[in-house]
């Protein structure tokens, strides 16, 4: 019988070199000596096939890891994940290891769409993080899980909070805030252009908003002619 593979060899079994290139450019803040080349889809599957093979919960306890898929790995196991509790055990370990965007928006627990009530005090830690990627989580679930039937515009203040704070230098919040704004534009637009209005982000948020919502195409012509106006 052949010796099994380890998830290194499964995963340079896959690697696409051409692949490998492009996501070296995707991620550019990443060391690109730890980025192998394995198409998403492809890391879904394995991600399922170590669950089916009783291989995951091993591998969860492997951090921090090597390889930026390995970390790919681990979220897609995070977010196929079915017991609420267990997925915050595994954020709380997992987060402080997120080092790059993909990773991160990748990380998206299915069994939050049923816990919204229990969400936003798991909202609220990781926006009082320090680190760069759990605040973007943060905010990435607020736009996830908010912004439709229980959308609240209080809730708007939860990212506007840090507008001041030296977390403000983390340019990939800043992007996930922007992101969530434009999508607040796209989903709550009478309550998210006060935003863009009264000016509450600061200038570059503000007009990178203006400018993600206008390439939205959920954004009618006419509110993408008024956001144009309302550059700062």
């Amino acid at each position: 019988m052949a010796e099994k593979r380890t998830i290194k060899e499964r995963l340079f079994a896959l690697q696409d070199q051409k692949y490998q290139a492009f996501q070296r450019k995707l991620c550019p803040d990443l060391d690109p000596e730890t980025i192998i080349g394995v198409r998403v889809p492809l890391l879904r599957k394995l991600a399922k096939e170590l669950s089916d093979e009783g291989e995951a919960e091993a591998f969860l306890r492997e951090l921090p890891h090597t390889w930026y898929e390995e970390n790919m790995l681990h979220v897609f196991l995070i977010s196929g994940e079915k017991d609420f509790d267990r997925v915050l055990k595994e954020l709380d370990r997992i987060l402080p290891y997120i080092d790059n965007w993909a990773s991160c928006d990748s990380l998206s627990p299915r069994v939050f769409k049923k816990r919204h009530g229990d969400l936003l005090p798991v909202i609220d830690r990781c926006l009082a993080s320090d680190h760069e990627y759990t605040i973007r989580f943060g905010i990435k679930m607020l736009m996830d899980h908010f912004l439709d039937e229980d959308f609240d515009p209080a809730l708007f203040e939860k990212v506007l909070s840090t507008r001041r704070d030296a977390l403000d230098d983390f340019y990939y919040v800043r992007m996930m805030k922007a992101w969530y704004f434009a999508t607040a534009l796209a989903k709550q637009w009478e309550s998210a252009v006060r935003v863009i209005e009264e000016r509450k982000l600061d200038r570059w948020t503000h007009n990178k908003t203006i400018q993600k919502a206008r390439e939205s195409f959920r954004v009618s012509d006419a509110h993408k002619d008024y956001l144009k106006s309302l550059r700062w």
